[in-house]
């Protein structure tokens, strides 16, 4: 079984400014709003990495879990999207370990289930199984179109803050059914899970891979998150 990075997600109060953001100071390129979120009381943008994606969620109407989340928080790391290969698996050890699903959907290109926070910790975690791997319906039919040169290539990984570092690597370690972390590190394909100390749990920073025509080595702070282009 394989996983890896595929979609960082954001709660934001201003979905518009702080998409405009994400161009300006990334160089990306909104693909795809998905008309269907609206189920969740929510609009959004997303935006390619390669063929990785940034997504941008707000609420339209009261009392949405992504409102509850930006009360708790402000803008913010909101849902971490992991590609699997084996939604099956995954799936049979979520019910043996008891993590309750939020929500799953089981389309004929795409599966994915979506685990409760509070049984894994910092974030929505959501488990997606893409056939063929390389498609990805919630970016919609033509994201490629909308890859952008002068961004980031990779995200190539994802820092988890965590009161306990060390026990909530170990909690998504046997989440996701990965090896035991190593310096509170899970090494997945291509990326890794890091966790470090923080006051409260919650996803804090990604690290990006710069592209050919994009400024390298920098940092800079968008959702409440930080971004390290490298």
């Amino acid at each position: 079984m394989t996983l890896r990075i595929r979609q960082i997600v954001f709660a934001a109060h201003d979905l518009a400014a702080t998409v405009t953001r994400f161009e300006n100071e990334l160089g990306l390129q909104v693909a795809y709003r998905d008309p269907l979120i609206v189920e969740f009381g929510l609009h959004n943008a997303l935006l390619p990495i390669g063929d990785q994606f940034v997504e941008v969620v707000s609420p339209i109407r009261e009392n949405t879990a992504a409102g509850r989340h930006l009360g708790l928080h402000g803008d913010s790391a909101y849902m971490l999207m992991l590609q699997t290969d084996d939604l099956d698996r995954d799936r049979a050890r979520l019910e043996r370990l008891g993590v309750r699903v939020i929500w799953k959907a089981d389309y004929p290109d795409i599966r994915a289930s979506q685990l409760h926070p509070k049984d894994v910790g910092a974030a929505i975690l959501s488990l997606d199984e893409a056939t063929p791997p390389e498609s990805w319906r919630w970016a919609g039919n033509d994201w490629q179109k909308a890859v952008s040169s002068r961004g980031p290539r990779e995200i190539l990984e994802a820092t988890i803050g965590a009161v306990d570092p060390t026990a909530l690597a170990h909690r998504w370690a046997e989440v996701l059914g990965a090896p035991p972390p190593v310096d509170d590190k899970i090494a997945i394909a291509r990326g890794t899970l890091s966790f470090v100390p923080a006051a409260r749990d919650l996803i804090v920073g990604y690290r990006l891979a710069a592209g050919a025509s994009s400024p390298g080595q920098r940092a800079i702070t968008l959702c409440g998150t930080q971004l390290r282009i490298t």
